[in-house]
């Protein structure tokens, strides 16, 4: 029975409970009164970088901006602050909602700041690699021929060809 009224309030829009709880942990334990949060912790307790440490060197290596600025680790954050983060060659931009001091879970990490970040790049696609039959042994000159031919490494020398293959 109460898990299909779980059912039904998740359906509804209504928040978990337990998500609700942690956000009030949260705000509890974060600023009070219009108090501010350092920028490499806010980044890290959303879940937006993995460590504070990377937060701070992120922010030192200028890839955290706010307010459209390049800020240091110890930069005071406020609510309604738009913040942009450069990392893996994708820029995440998000606004501000709750400040909050503690690392907390993502469902209440998620609900800390406004997503307006574009959507990530399509993933390339990658060829899958060949795969012999067992017990084929060893490949032929013909078959290197043919493998060279498909991987583009056609009319290379053996040297070229071997320090191509290299990863």
């Amino acid at each position: 029975m109460a898990a299909a009224q779980d059912d039904a309030a998740a359906a509804a829009g209504a928040p978990d409970p337990k998500t609700v709880a942690a956000i009030a942990a949260a705000e509890a334990a974060g600023p009070q009164n219009g108090e501010s949060v350092r920028v490499d912790s806010w980044i890290w307790a959303v879940r937006l970088i993995k460590t504070r440490s990377l937060g701070a060197t992120a922010c030192r290596g200028g890839h955290v901006r706010v307010n459209g600025e390049r800020v240091k680790p110890a930069h005071s954050l406020r609510v309604g602050d738009e913040v942009r983060l450069r990392q893996e060659g994708r820029e995440r931009i998000v606004v501000v909602k709750r400040l909050i001091r503690k690392r907390v879970g993502a469902p209440v990490a998620v609900q800390c700041y406004v997503d307006n970040s574009p959507p990530p790049p399509p993933r390339e696609a990658v060829a899958p690699a060949g795969i012999r039959d067992r017990g084929a042994g060893r490949p032929t000159k013909r078959d290197r021929r043919e493998m060279d031919r498909l991987r583009g490494l056609e009319g290379l020398s053996s040297s070229r060809r071997d320090a191509a293959n290299r990863p």
